[in-house]
């Protein structure tokens, strides 16, 4: 009976046994490079080719890049230093840097003033681009347009004083006529901050830039990659809420305003760009009041704008379009007006679902101001192609100077689209 007891006890393990480590096959390195460079046959091959490209281009580039020159005179003096050898004449950039990035007519002892509103940029987009920040921030966002314009152009502070005036009068009746319509209440602050700049205009006494704290700097003297970066920077800042007024104004039951706005839309995603910048150069100073003097950069502000305020529209008509019905109407049962219902409920919506087309279109917008060269305004590849490769000293230095340029755009290029990455996963873009 005790033996049968015995066998009938269930057997309980005390100790368990180590765990085993993983097969050097399932994990590490080796199951990262066959899971990603060798998973089939044909993309073994496609690596192993891949692998082999890399290295003819290494090779090539390294004695090139390795032998380069920094401390030489010209392109004469950097040849008789390699002696045939092969190498790079990096001494053009440490030689032409400043006309590179800030012009050749630029007043030298002034560059600290761009270089300042640089800084200030940054300052001036944290409380836009990571909205943690204190909401108060913003006010040095809405301050620094005017600030970094005194900084960049000089000249009278009366300038950008009357520039602000026209947009607190813009915003005013932009807040007045916004209930009855979104459309009515943005063209209605616009044309108020237009009269208040022109009224203003006449008030600024006549002299005042020879006794200005800053000396005054033509707009044709600016140049270089500053001049991209103003372009880009400012003509981003405008097309956004430009476009998102053309998209609504598109979606709008008048008649009037919606054919308006399609009319823009088409007609100006139709032209090249680069026709439009022969306009601004041209004839878009013929629509202006005689004797006003618009200069180039602001008529080129304003073709650009326009340009990339008609895909932006696009991109956020499609955002809008693929909200369900559902939202339209939960706005509708809350009691919401218009102008509280976009504001509120459909515009966020729509943006984050838009983020993508619109950050594709900045990036894009701020590569395309390299084509102001051809209208003579003389931006980072005006400077390569034409005081740079013109001068008897570096005629013939080309990959130095473009390769720069390329660096600086692809910095830029690629903060905007790492920024956009973590804003979408930060709004959590995705409909679960």
């Amino acid at each position: 009976m005790s033996d049968k007891r015995a066998d009938s006890v269930a057997f309980v393990r005390e100790t368990f046994i180590p765990e085993q480590p993983a097969p050097s096959t399932a994990t590490g390195a080796v199951k990262w490079l066959q899971d990603n460079l060798f998973p089939t046959w044909a993309n073994g091959l496609l690596t192993i080719v891949s692998l082999y490209v890399i290295y003819l281009i290494v090779t090539a580039t390294t004695p090139w890049l390795v032998n380069g020159l920094w401390n030489t005179e010209s392109l004469a003096a950097c040849r008789e230093v390699l002696d045939g050898a092969t190498g790079a004449c990096f001494s053009v950039l440490t030689e032409r840097w400043n006309q590179l990035l800030f012009g050749f007519k630029y007043p030298p002892d002034q560059y600290w003033r761009p270089t300042l509103a640089f800084v200030l940029m940054f300052v001036a987009l944290a409380p836009v681009l990571f909205f943690d920040l204190p909401r108060k921030l913003l006010i040095v966002t809405g301050l620094f347009p005017f600030v970094s314009y005194w900084l960049i152009w000089g000249g009278t502070i009366f300038t950008p004083v009357v520039a602000l005036l026209g947009f607190v009068a813009g915003y005013f009746v932009y807040a007045r006529f916004v209930k009855g319509s979104f459309a009515a209440g943005f063209f209605g602050g616009v044309a108020a901050a237009i009269v208040v700049w022109l009224i203003g205009g006449g008030f600024i006494p006549e002299g005042a830039n020879d006794t200005a704290l800053l000396q005054a700097v033509p707009s044709r003297d600016l140049g270089g990659f500053m001049l991209n970066m103003m372009l880009g920077i400012t003509c981003v800042s405008l097309s956004v809420p430009l476009g998102i007024a053309l998209a609504l104004g598109r979606q709008s039951n008048l008649p009037l305003i919606k054919g308006m706005c399609v009319v823009f839309i088409e007609f100006i995603r139709g032209v090249p760009l680069i026709t439009l910048l022969f306009v601004a150069n041209v004839m878009l100073a013929y629509f202006f009041p005689p004797g006003s003097g618009v200069d180039l950069f602001l008529r080129v502000v304003i073709m650009i704008t326009m340009f990339s305020a008609a895909y932006i529209a696009e991109v956020i008509r499609g955002g809008l379009a693929a909200l369900p019905k559902g939202q339209y109407e939960a706005a509708d049962s809350l009691g919401l007006d218009y102008p509280q219902a976009m504001r509120l409920i459909i515009l966020p919506q729509a943006l984050k679902i838009s983020i993508p087309g619109i950050v594709n279109i900045a990036v894009g917008l701020f590569k395309d101001t390299t084509l102001v060269s051809i209208i003579s305004l003389f931006d980072i590849i005006g400077m390569i192609r034409g005081p740079i490769l013109a001068s008897t000293d570096w005629n013939g230095v080309y990959w130095e100077l473009f390769m720069f340029a390329s660096v600086l755009f692809f910095v830029v290029c690629y903060g905007i689209s790492q920024y956009s990455q973590w804003l979408e996963r930060r709004l959590a873009t995705d409909h679960r």
